[in-house]
């Protein structure tokens, strides 16, 4: 499996400034670490990497393929053979799976329904993680906001910054049937019981578990908005990177 990168995108974050910083955004499933880790690596003028976009993508190929989820060594050759090529702009981040653009097909239902049975695999983990890290390092000096479930504590232990985003569970199922286009009380509460259900899967796997990093800060979106997670992140950046220079 290989992967591809963009050049540093254009940002706000003063020359210099931030270059060469790390930043690990972790978090459950709709608690807004896309929308959040793209607008603050744009703001900083940083790469930016969705490490979930790279299981996701190799899912919908299992999916595609019919390949049984349950058969861990398909799953690992699979993701062996895949060349997954990925964008790190954050304006237009982008992923394509030998060579097709993929991006509508990783967001549907039922990818997000079967990628903590690929993400749990450790063969796949390792490929990707490897992978991720290659990414990050190819980053530097300029610098990458990489948001996943795993990042402050396995793909990146050694980020600058490390932020652990979460929210209620109701509101994160509101936010993930908005993304959808669905907006029913039945179709809410089918994404709240799907959320409970991967929380628990991502949680509890042998491999590289969802958890909060020792040294993350913790930010409760449930009733921020987004420009305000952004700013607390905004803010403890620059207490980092004044305390480095």
């Amino acid at each position: 499996m290989s992967t591809g990168g963009e050049g540093r995108p254009a940002g706000h974050g003063g020359a210099g400034t931030f270059e060469g910083l790390v930043i690990a955004v972790d978090g459950p499933g709709g608690s807004g670490k896309s929308t959040v880790a793209r607008e603050i690596a744009r703001r900083l003028g940083l790469r930016y990497l969705d490490t979930g976009a790279m299981y996701r993508a190799v899912t919908q190929l299992a999916l595609e393929s019919r390949i049984d989820l349950e058969d861990h060594s398909a799953v690992a050759e699979l993701t062996e053979r895949a060349v997954l090529t990925v964008g790190t702009s954050p304006t237009s981040p982008a992923i394509a799976v030998n060579g097709e653009a993929v991006d509508e097909k990783i967001r549907t239902r039922a990818v997000t329904n079967a990628v903590s049975a690929v993400a749990a695999v450790p063969a796949v983990r390792r490929r990707l993680v490897a992978r991720q890290q290659q990414i990050i390092a190819g980053a530097l000096p300029d610098g990458i906001v990489v948001e996943g479930r795993d990042i402050g504590s396995v793909v990146a232990p050694q980020a600058s910054v490390k932020v652990f985003l979460t929210a209620s569970t109701e509101v994160r199922a509101l936010r993930r049937s908005h993304q959808l286009g669905e907006k029913g009380i039945d179709d809410v509460a089918r994404t709240l019981a799907e959320l409970d259900r991967r929380d628990v899967l991502d949680s509890t796997r042998a491999a590289d578990p969802l958890a909060i990093p020792d040294d993350a800060i913790v930010l409760d979106s449930t009733s921020l908005s987004v420009q305000d997670v952004v700013d607390e992140v905004l803010r403890h950046c620059e207490r980092v990177a004044a305390g480095a220079s």
